[in-house]
């Protein structure tokens, strides 16, 4: 007989992992779920729980001590995104947004200076946006207008960006422009822009499907001058901050939508077990077993997946594959399993006293940003198939 230890289970947590996630999980019971239905009419975040994220260490998860941040892993960001998102996907985003792109960023490409100004203001009360997106840069996400003209020590912004989430709330903005149109990819470069620098004005609101009390906005640049102090990393380094922090971000995103799932399963296991027809509960019916077991293995399946793309991203390890991997099949699973929940309560589930109508609504956005699953497909295909 072997006298090796098992190996430990992807889903298998750390004593302190659990009590962290069990932390998050009872904040979102308690803090969050009382919020939701209200939230999602007024298509506005609660300000009293944006200030309760910040006190729970959850706006700052891995930025180190010496920041005022909590000091986490990137594992235990995955762990509170999933947690919120089975209350509510709007919040699950918003702290996405802050800990696996906006800290992401700065912890790894900003100067000292800049580390001390922003990661103190991150861990504490100022939310962060992050400004790539355009008009016509979706899935060509380097096809940017927004310019950064050079004018002695200073740059000046010109241009808009769309759909960029946490806008509204934001009080710090990563925001990628070229400063070389004919260098391509390699002109794009990140600049931090303070909400009240002159010539940035917040545009349009969106009017969305789901996640409705998330904000997505437009931002317009017009003659913005930006310090050169103000950039991150190098001038037309900022395609390599976009990619790598993006690459992270779609972990986030599954994270996000595993945690949906798991929601909407939950409300439908419950419902079976209390909803009765010809005398019995739904759940007694073997139909009803096999459709939940079935749901409840694909849940299983993404959050294996969430979870060891996260894992490796925590060992330094390539992790690029796991993350398109677990950002496509979460996705699927998540507005599968809402919609299948959505049946489950039948009539009910098509209105809004119930929460798995706003679920179903709130999965479709896991398939469109941070990489649309076609994008997702052609990275894993290359990434399996050795294609140019």
């Amino acid at each position: 007989m072997s006298q090796h230890a098992a190996p430990m289970a992807l889903t298998q947590l750390t004593d302190d992992e659990r009590l962290f996630r069990d932390t998050v999980r009872r904040f979102a019971t308690e803090q969050i779920s009382p919020l939701v239905r209200t939230m999602d009419e007024s298509q506005q975040m609660d300000p009293t729980l944006i200030r309760k994220l910040f006190e729970l260490g959850l706006m700052g998860i891995e930025i180190p001590d010496e920041y005022s941040g909590s000091g986490g892993s990137f594992f235990e960001a995955i762990l509170a995104v999933e947690e919120i998102s089975a209350v509510d996907p709007s919040v699950g985003v918003m702290v996405d947004v802050q800990n696996t792109l906006c800290i992401n960023a700065l912890v790894r490409w900003a100067n000292p200076e800049q580390k001390k100004k922003y990661l103190t203001l991150l861990a504490t009360d100022t939310i962060g946006s992050y400004a790539l997106s355009e008009a016509s840069s979706g899935s060509d996400a380097f096809a940017l207008q927004t310019r950064a003209t050079k004018r002695g020590e200073d740059y000046v912004l010109n241009g808009q960006k769309l759909w960029i989430t946490n806008a509204k709330e934001a009080s710090l903005f990563i925001v990628f422009a070229t400063i070389d149109p004919s260098a391509g990819y390699k002109g794009i470069t990140a600049f931090l822009v303070e909400r009240d620098t002159p010539g940035f004005t917040l545009g349009k609101k969106e009017d969305k499907l789901g996640i409705r009390a998330s904000s997505t906005c437009e931002l317009i640049f017009n003659d913005c001058v930006i310090p050169a102090a103000q950039v991150i990393g190098e001038p037309g380094k900022g395609y390599k901050i976009a990619i790598e922090t993006l690459n992270e971000g779609r972990i986030g995103i599954g994270a996000q939508m595993l945690g949906l799932a798991q929601g909407a399963w939950g409300h439908a296991a419950k419902w079976a077990r209390e909803r009765k027809q010809f005398g019995k509960p739904l759940v007694e019916f073997q139909a009803m077993q096999f459709q939940l077991a079935e749901m409840a293995t694909d849940i299983e399946a993404a959050r294996l997946l969430v979870y060891n793309a996260a894992r490796l991203k925590d060992a330094k390890l390539d992790f690029l594959k796991e993350a398109a991997m677990c950002k496509y099949f979460a996705s699927h699973v998540a507005e599968r399993v809402a919609s299948l929940a959505v049946e489950v309560f039948g009539g009910s589930g098509f209105v809004k006293d119930y929460p798995v109508e706003k679920l179903y609504r709130d999965a479709k956005i896991g398939k469109i940003y941070e990489g649309t699953s076609f994008m997702q497909l052609a990275t894993i295909a290359k990434l399996t198939l050795g294609k140019s």
